[in-house]
């Protein structure tokens, strides 16, 4: 039998119980995984898995299975991020089988309302309890089960998956009346995984090729904001106060708040002489100010094209223009930028804007632009402006970075050929959620993830080219997590296309310069 895009993939399950189980669940989905039930042991998955060897396709195995790490109740959802045999087994199989897209399929697993797991899964020859159990409890695998690491040898060249679902728990002894009630809690569980090991299994069908966009990622202005945190924290020691995100990314903040940092929204949340550091994003003078009659010790990490605009704007006002200054409400960037001079500086967020804007006076009128902005956009409202204000004018060089303009015009291009478009950004990042809207505009599908976790199995179908990207604050690692789920997911071509090469890079600031 074949699916839409290939053959069908096969689903394994041991017992009879299970197997009815998930027939119910893969009903929603006819057509993606054929089932098979296997019976129980590592024998007769021994004995299944030599079936396998002409056919194609995905390859997954669900059922229950016995909980190792504490915490797990009946019914929690373990995805297998790799499987291997119990290594005290004589003559056991010794090789683990890795999953790099465990994630893609328990966030599938999280939307029908599960609770889920993702951890390794180690596969025993025989029930496990007391003292076997807390010995693989301290390998660090979550679930044992019977059958999985020999039904999935020798499997390395097409995509797999392992789901269990705990039945009996670590808290208490296999042998009780209670493990009855469990079992029967697990497998009401297991329909909706069927449903989204389909899911799965429609995803690995469909995708063929991954082509990524360069440049893509940590430009130089936000590299020089970790790094002065970084610095920061290793002469000084934590804690280091940073007011607002030091750049947008919940991973950056995350592994930063690991070590030491501290965010905050503003300087009152900061103790007496503590040290704080200023955003990527740049502040307005009343907080410098406030920050010097606190007598706080700072450092600044804006970024050296966002204290560009700030010194056009006071230029501009110093001449006596009104400043029109293109850029988003509330964002950071925008709100210390129009600090400079509020009583001079207007808003326009948009080309509706643009029509009613008032100035002071339509022969003195200037304009600048948030650095993170798509550059059609800003030339749309620039437009607006120009017929609006015939004097209209601008800053010396364009106002948006670098590193936007050459990430969207790689979009772009990687757009052009993709039937998705995967931009790894945080949601409050605005160069990241214009890469969406470039590549939207350039015709294709487009949607923001945070991470790996974070893409919807759903968008894969039919996606036979995806593209990815990440905007300028994302680090380089996750869009490695995302190309290994692509490829585990059965992406035989990872190829780069390049429209710029970038070399831009920034001193530190002299408080945390190296000597």
């Amino acid at each position: 039998m074949t699916g839409p895009d290939g053959p069908d993939g096969t689903l394994y399950a041991p017992m009879r119980l299970e197997a009815a189980a998930l027939r119910r669940g893969l009903s929603e989905r006819p057509g993606q995984l054929t089932l098979r039930r296997t019976g129980i042991g590592p024998r007769r998955a021994r004995a299944a898995a030599t079936d396998r060897l002409t056919a194609t396709g995905p390859v997954a195995v669900a059922g229950i299975g016995g909980g190792l790490a504490s915490g797990l109740a009946p019914g929690d959802v373990v995805v297998a991020s790799e499987v291997r045999a119990d290594p005290l087994i004589p003559n056991g199989s010794q090789g683990v089988r890795r999953m790099p897209d465990a994630a893609l399929l328990a966030a599938a697993l999280r939307r029908r309302g599960l609770r889920v797991h993702v951890g390794p899964v180690v596969s025993t020859h025989r029930l496990v309890d007391g003292a076997t159990r807390a010995r693989l409890a301290a390998t660090g695998a979550l679930v044992a089960d019977l059958e999985s690491a020999w039904l999935l040898a020798g499997a390395d060249d097409r995509p797999a998956a392992c789901v269990r679902v705990v039945a009996d728990t670590a808290a208490g002894p296999l042998y009780r009346p209670a493990t009855v009630r469990r079992v029967r809690t697990a497998l009401r569980v297991l329909p909706e995984v069927a449903a989204a090991l389909a899911e799965w299994a429609a995803a690995a069908h469909s995708v063929h090729r991954v082509v990524l966009a360069s440049p893509r990622s940590f430009c130089a202005g936000v590299e020089r904001a970790i790094a002065v945190v970084e610095q920061a924290l290793r002469r000084h020691g934590p804690p280091v106060y940073v007011r607002k995100q030091i750049v947008h990314n919940a991973r950056v903040v995350a592994d930063l708040q690991a070590r030491g940092a501290v965010f905050v929204d503003e300087l009152d949340e900061v103790p007496d002489g503590a040290l704080t550091v200023f955003s990527a994003h740049g502040v307005a003078p009343a907080v410098r100010q406030e920050a010097a009659d606190r007598r706080l010790p700072v450092i600044d990490a804006t970024c050296p094209l966002v204290t560009k605009v700030h010194a056009e704007a006071r230029r501009f006002v110093g001449r006596g223009d009104t400043v029109l200054l293109i850029g988003h409400p509330g964002h950071e960037e925008t709100d210390g930028t129009l600090g400079e001079a509020p009583e001079r500086i207007r808003l326009v967020p948009d080309p509706a804007a643009a029509e009613t804007v008032r100035v002071d006076d339509p022969a003195r009128v200037s304009y600048l632009v948030q650095t993170t902005l798509a550059t059609d956009e800003a030339a749309d409202i620039v437009d607006a402006l120009r017929r609006r204000f015939p004097a209209l004018s601008g800053p010396g060089s364009d106002d948006i970075c670098y590193a936007t303009t050459n990430r969207q015009r790689a979009v772009t291009a990687v757009a052009g050929q993709a039937d998705l478009v995967l931009v790894i950004g945080s949601a409050n990042s605005s160069n990241s959620r214009r890469l969406v809207e470039v590549a939207e505009r350039a015709g294709s599908r487009a949607y923001l993830v945070d991470d790996v976790g974070c893409v919807d199995l759903r968008w894969l179908g039919g996606a036979a080219t995806v593209g990815v990207t990440a905007g300028a604050s994302a680090p380089p690692g996750l869009v490695d997590e995302v190309v290994a789920a692509l490829t585990a997911l059965g992406a035989g071509e990872v190829s780069e296309h390049t429209t710029a090469v970038e070399d831009v890079r920034f001193t530190l600031p002299k408080e945390v310069r190296q000597p």
